[in-house]
């Protein structure tokens, strides 16, 4: 099953296209046209899908639908690709792959960092495998988030508001890695960066939480050893990204190839080296 990027990566621009440059779907000129299927949730692209894969010789049957839901009147699947990222695997899924199937996904945190996922499916509707590299696909349409302006978060005051100053011996650029992002994000639910420019090269660093409780800021200054922080709100982000980012660098600065993923019925895990040892997370979704 082949399912196309259907939504903005948080780091893309949300008015680029992504389109499938494959002439036909993966698998097809394989296992056969008729083995495959392949969904896409726009009429119009599925419609010129259609014609291009008919114009290469091939005839997969093409669903108009969200590919969030799958297909179930074909499945079970022995394979299924997406070519969109999630930040959750659907359940559907789990469910309309075989047992020893395979799921193969771009995943990735809403803060940021995303590598493919290759997930074994087991008889009990759980699905767990390793990540095997970086990318960095569209969202899946119905996992997109909308993410709110500063001005909602500092409720009409000028910045620093309310917000507590510190300072941190840990620099912004430190964090600011895709397989960096990668290992905070899985740790620190429910919140994203942003990055302020100005014209002499520093910039300011913004968390904000989804929830629009929380917020921080570090200032970044070339040639500093200290960062200016400011943080407001029940979540701590600055706090929590720095000590995600500790626990990352102790153990070894892992790259994508280390870490992990385990969906069952009690949700998502990712995990370091093995199912036994999850990544620690510092606040709840």
């Amino acid at each position: 099953m082949h399912t196309r990027p259907e939504g903005p990566h948080p780091f893309q621009d949300p008015s680029a296209e992504t389109c499938i440059t494959h002439p036909q779907p993966p698998g097809t000129e394989h296992l056969g046209a008729e083995n495959v299927v392949t969904v896409e949730v726009d009429k119009a692209s599925a419609i010129a899908a259609r014609k291009r894969l008919a114009a290469a010789g091939s005839h997969p049957l093409t669903i108009v639908g969200d590919g969030a839901r799958g297909y179930a009147d074909a499945a079970p699947y022995d394979r299924l690709i997406a070519t969109c990222s999630v930040g959750r695997v659907p359940h559907a899924w789990v469910a309309q792959t075989k047992p020893g199937g395979l799921i193969v996904a771009p995943w990735g945190p809403v803060y940021g960092g995303e590598a493919i996922v290759r997930l074994t499916v087991t008889g009990n509707g759980t699905a767990t495998g390793s990540f095997i590299g970086s990318s960095a696909f569209m969202r899946l349409r119905a996992q997109r988030t909308e993410r709110r302006h500063v001005r909602e978060y500092l409720k009409g005051r000028k910045w620093p508001a309310d917000g507590v100053r510190s300072l941190t011996s840990l620099s912004p650029e430190a964090v600011g890695d895709w397989a960096v992002m990668f290992a905070i994000g899985v740790q620190v639910p429910g919140a994203f960066p942003w990055m302020e420019e100005y014209r002499d090269g520093s910039y300011t660093l913004w968390l904000r939480d989804m929830a629009v409780t929380s917020w921080a800021t570090v200032d970044y200054e070339a040639d500093r050893a200290e960062f200016e922080v400011h943080q407001s709100g029940p979540r701590h982000l600055w706090d929590e990204v720095q000590a995600a980012y500790q626990w990352w660098a102790k153990q070894g600065r892992p790259g994508f190839d280390r870490f992990g993923l385990t969906v069952d019925a009690d949700g998502e895990r990712v995990w370091l080296d093995s199912p036994g040892n999850p990544a620690p997370v510092r606040a709840p979704c």
